[in-house]
């Protein structure tokens, strides 16, 4: 079983913690981690371009000339594709880009990118993470404690406290999210993961 120390929030080690293998021991399985992370940055897409065929295309609909004897080609209508100020042919419109994976498959990339961060050290495990107020600097001076002041950091907290994720947003590399948030994105894309004790044993719960 992976074992890793245990801190307090002033980065004093206070003891160590062994962690479920079956979580944070597995082998790391890249093609999954890949598709977990188009598939989150995918349904963030808007998928809201669109251009307008021949029908939506304002006037065109008066014939511009007779059918025959001008000696020119046919034409129904001024808005054809041909015609420059026509409508689009086969152009993009409305639709969603999201699409799902099994679940076992979304368990999988969360596990591997746990263990990733395991295996590289980035993963730091802490006692608890809670402040008295919404104060920006209680993040600051936690980042300092650690040396972790120029890293890109996520916080991960057993539950939803408001005043750890006041205290983050304002930090433009630091992100805090409850353990029910937790996705594969976020975890690839900090270099520095602080993970409270309690949400230890919840994640392990939900993964093992």
């Amino acid at each position: 079983m992976p074992k890793v120390a245990v801190y307090d929030i002033t980065g004093k080690q206070t003891g160590e913690l062994e962690l479920n293998e079956n979580v944070f021991g597995v082998e790391v399985n890249e093609a999954v981690v890949h598709q977990a992370v188009v598939m989150q940055l995918a349904s963030q897409r808007l998928g809201t371009a669109a251009t307008k065929t021949r029908g939506l295309v304002r006037g065109g609909g008066k014939k511009p000339w007779k059918q025959k004897g001008t000696g020119r080609a046919r034409a129904g209508s001024i808005r054809s594709p041909l015609w420059v100020g026509g409508g689009t042919v086969f152009g993009p419109q409305p639709r969603s880009y999201a699409f799902r994976m099994p679940r076992k498959q979304r368990r999988l990339a969360i596990k591997s990118a746990l263990s990733a961060k395991v295996s590289s050290g980035e993963l730091v495990v802490v006692d608890s993470i809670s402040f008295d107020a919404p104060k920006t600097k209680n993040v600051v001076k936690m980042l300092k404690d650690f040396n972790a002041a120029d890293n890109k950091a996520l916080i991960i907290t057993g539950e939803v406290l408001e005043n750890v994720e006041k205290s983050s947003r304002n930090l433009p590399k630091v992100k805090s999210l409850s353990n029910g948030c937790l996705n594969v994105f976020d975890l690839l894309h900090h270099n520095k993961v602080f993970l409270a004790k309690d949400a230890v044993a919840k994640i392990e719960e939900v993964l093992s």
